[in-house]
């Protein structure tokens, strides 16, 4: 699939899921808030319970960029955790390593965490790490290695080229952008956690499968 393709289907999904997955999907939701196609603008008949419910569990799906299969396995880590469900569900999410690295203004999407993760940019306390899905534990300090420093994405990211893009960096992280370096300071809050989805009604979803 081109690149153009890829971009025209991020666009697409977030203006049926009714939430930005890229800066450039942010910018045409601006322009046409309403779902794509020739009926997109005209009022729907009001969703069933299960349509509402699915569609948030795709929206939170959506925004990490996972399969179903992964966020199934991490819905499941959370009901066994102690505490609420969602909350579990979406901290667990946001230690993932490639999610932080979006956080950390390292990149641009979470597309762009992923592949900085996968081409083996990317270090955990000293450490490569080549897994998206590893999950950062509290005290552990993320940064790009020296090698990579020097490729343009990490001069933009460094000089803080995402920042107008990005959410506001939360406070369970600390990040010095110049250093291209970023520590997990504690488990992150769901209040904090700046993603669109409404998490009781993704475990209600699950909790009917």
């Amino acid at each position: 699939m081109s690149t153009k393709a890829r971009t025209r289907g991020k666009v697409k999904l977030s203006r049926a899921l009714g939430v930005a997955l890229t800066p450039k999907a942010a910018r045409y939701l601006e322009k046409r808030p309403y779902a794509p196609g020739e009926h997109g603008r005209s009022k729907r008949k009001a969703d069933s319970d299960y349509a509402v419910r699915l569609r948030e569990k795709q929206r939170l799906r959506a925004q990490y960029g996972l399969r179903e299969k992964q966020l199934r396995i991490v819905f499941n880590e959370a009901r066994r955790a102690q505490g609420l469900t969602g909350e579990n569900l979406v901290e667990l999410l946001e230690m993932r390593l490639d999610a932080l690295v979006l956080r950390a203004g390292f990149a641009r999407t979470t597309a762009q965490a992923r592949q900085a993760v996968v081409h083996r940019h990317i270090l955990v306390d000293g450490k490569l790490v080549d897994r998206p899905s590893f999950r950062v534990k509290p005290g552990q300090t993320i940064h790009v290695k020296s090698k990579s420093e020097q490729l343009e994405p990490f001069q933009v990211a460094a000089a803080g080229g995402h920042a107008e893009v990005l959410p506001k960096l939360p406070g369970y992280v600390e990040v010095q952008l110049d250093k291209l370096q970023a520590t997990l300071v504690r488990r992150p809050k769901r209040a904090e956690v700046p993603v669109q989805a409404d998490v009781q009604l993704v475990v209600e979803y699950y909790a009917a499968r």
